[in-house]
């Protein structure tokens, strides 16, 4: 995984809930960042690799990741940015170990469609938003992490 450098911060580009949709904006947004994280619900294959295309790519599955193209997604992922350790999982509601415990210094998670960034016990929980089509009210969002060392830096962007 990107390593910090000694000038420069890591940029991790975080994506949700694109269902089948990967809008311009949302990877114009992404062009820089030295890691994707997408936090489930891609719902075709087409959009990871329009992703990977861009950065190399992480990604879980989501309560609509379904099919032969999404067998190989996992879960949840450990993902290492430098010395900075990040869950991915598609519904925080699902987390299966106590991130502070594991050593995690921030959950990404999607499925709410609702951006948000809280920290709790030193955790910092991510929650991009979603970058897909529009439900509801919500807006359509997307995320950013600087990785400097062990800081970590997160901002949301609405599209």
């Amino acid at each position: 995984m990107p390593q910090p450098s000694p000038t420069r911060a890591v940029r991790v580009g975080l994506i949700s809930d694109t269902h089948n949709l990967l809008r311009p904006e949302a990877a114009a947004f992404l062009r820089g960042s030295d890691l994707i994280v997408h936090a489930g619900d891609i719902c075709d294959a087409s959009v990871l690799e329009a992703l990977g295309a861009i950065a190399p790519t992480v990604a879980v599955r989501g309560n609509n990741d379904r099919g032969g193209w999404a067998a190989s997604l996992r879960d949840s992922e450990l993902v290492e940015v430098g010395s900075v350790v990040l869950y991915v999982i598609h519904d925080v509601a699902a987390i299966d170990l106590d991130p502070e415990t594991a050593g995690v210094r921030v959950v990404v998670s999607g499925h709410s469609h609702k951006p948000s960034v809280e920290e709790r016990g030193g955790v910092l929980f991510v929650n991009p938003g979603s970058a897909g089509p529009r439900r509801f009210k919500l807006p359509i969002s997307i995320a950013e992490l600087l990785v400097d060392g062990a800081e970590v830096a997160v901002r949301l962007a609405v599209l």
